[in-house]
């Protein structure tokens, strides 16, 4: 008996990223390459429309990212599980990955054979995670941020001023303020800027 096809959706902004993924996956006996998608926001149709078994997702993607759109797939109550395949592997990513309901984190420079068999056990009903990932993870401490000064750091880290953060989230702008504030001191940096950027590298936001 042959075993039963494993359906594929593959999310990624580089299309010669997406594209080697999928030649490689697809000489896979046993998995289909069914959808590709370069946007984090085109995910949830693309489940909608082609019922895949496993979302194979990257991180930073626009429209949403690829932690965001696990969210969506999870929240959706879709039978499709989800898999970060991502160059950025930092341990807050992992721990929000997790959060967020991914099935596994891995990287992209996981072997395709590998890569496969981590397909097949998400597909199968289990987790997998990069084994020095976890390590890392498990090493480099809890992120400390609330969701609001995760949210404001997001903002904040393209240089918008304190007026267009308080106006984009409904928020006053000494609100804007303070959750900058309690940022900067969490990260122990000296303003917003570089309070972002620790948080940026270690995958908090």
């Amino acid at each position: 008996m042959t075993s039963p096809t494993i359906r594929l959706l593959l999310a990624d902004d580089q299309d010669l990223v997406r594209g080697g993924l999928a030649a490689l996956l697809s000489l896979e006996p046993d998995l289909a390459v069914v959808a590709q998608v370069g946007r984090g926001d085109e995910v949830m149709p693309a489940v909608q429309a082609h019922r895949p078994d496993v979302a194979l997702l990257d991180i930073e993607m626009p429209g949403l990212d690829g932690i965001e759109a696990t969210s969506a797939v999870v929240g959706s109550g879709a039978a499709c599980r989800c898999l970060i395949v991502t160059t950025f592997g930092r341990p807050g990513y992992l721990r929000r990955a997790m959060e967020a309901g991914a099935a596994g984190f891995v990287v992209k420079d996981t072997p395709a054979e590998q890569l496969a068999q981590m397909v097949r056990r998400v597909a199968a009903g289990h987790r997998v995670v990069d084994p020095a990932l976890a390590a890392d993870s498990l090493s480099g401490g809890i992120d400390p941020l609330t969701a609001r000064e995760r949210e404001v750091l997001r903002a904040a880290a393209d240089g918008a001023s304190v007026r267009h953060i308080a106006e984009q989230l409904h928020l006053s702008p000494g609100t804007v303020r303070n959750h900058l504030s309690a940022a900067i001191g969490k990260t122990e940096t000296e303003n917003r800027y570089g309070a972002a950027r620790v948080a940026r590298e270690r995958g908090w936001i």
